[in-house]
């Protein structure tokens, strides 16, 4: 959908240039989560974040994250330089780029491509700073770009478990769950809390049994018909 004149004379009023702001090859700063949301009432800013070089801006409407999670597969650790990533999960509205959309970059790695294509990495065009992984319906930002005010604000952003962790780098002994692969859909490993490792396996268990119970079903309607 294209923006309406108000949308660009919005971000026409936060200091955007006519050039940054019309024809065909900007209209994806007037979509979720590039949309400028500068004098949206509904829009609470709660954080502010940017880059290395200060290029790229955003605020954050969300006070807690749906989620935060570590996350060890070797794409995060080649892309990000380090053992493993910290994630934040937000909604595409819950995030507002004040400075900096035409210094954004693509990245997207299963085609390694550097067209905006979902989903995709998005980063500083000029520092590299990673700023985000871009979902179809969510995005992925990294805490560490994040100015907390204070402990407590650091504490929202807390993750919950370790993901793919039979590819990690570095032992992290911190009690969280640790799942093998992706979370709820592989092993939970190493020192997962024995709670969480018994509520997995009575998931498996259930699944097998639904599993064995479709499978019956279908062999009596074959015998059936």
């Amino acid at each position: 959908m294209s923006p309406s004149a108000a949308d660009k004379d919005t971000a026409k009023s936060a200091g955007h240039s006519s050039n940054d702001v019309e024809g065909e090859k900007n209209e994806w700063k007037f979509r979720e989560p590039y949309k400028v949301h500068e004098n949206d009432p509904d829009f609470k800013a709660l954080y502010e974040g940017s880059c290395h070089c200060g290029r790229i801006q955003y605020q954050l409407s969300r006070e807690k994250p749906l989620d935060a999670k570590f996350c060890h597969c070797s794409t995060c650790q080649i892309l990000h330089g380090a053992p493993f990533q910290w994630a934040a999960i937000f909604h595409k509205s819950d995030i507002n780029f004040t400075h900096g959309h035409n210094d954004l970059g693509w990245y997207e790695s299963s085609e390694k491509t550097t067209k905006h294509k979902l989903p995709c990495k998005v980063s500083c065009a000029y520092c590299r700073s990673p700023i985000m992984d871009e979902g179809r319906r969510m995005v992925l930002l990294f805490p560490s770009l994040i100015k907390f005010k204070s402990v407590e604000e650091k504490k929202n952003f807390d993750p919950t478990c370790h993901m793919f962790y039979s590819k990690r780098l570095v032992n992290i002994p911190d009690g969280l769950p640790k799942w093998s692969e992706m979370q709820n859909k592989s092993d939970l490993i190493e020192d997962s809390p024995p709670e969480a490792i018994k509520k997995r396996k009575r998931e498996v268990e259930e699944e097998e049994e639904n599993s064995d119970s479709k499978d019956n079903k279908s062999e009596k309607k074959k015998k059936d018909s």
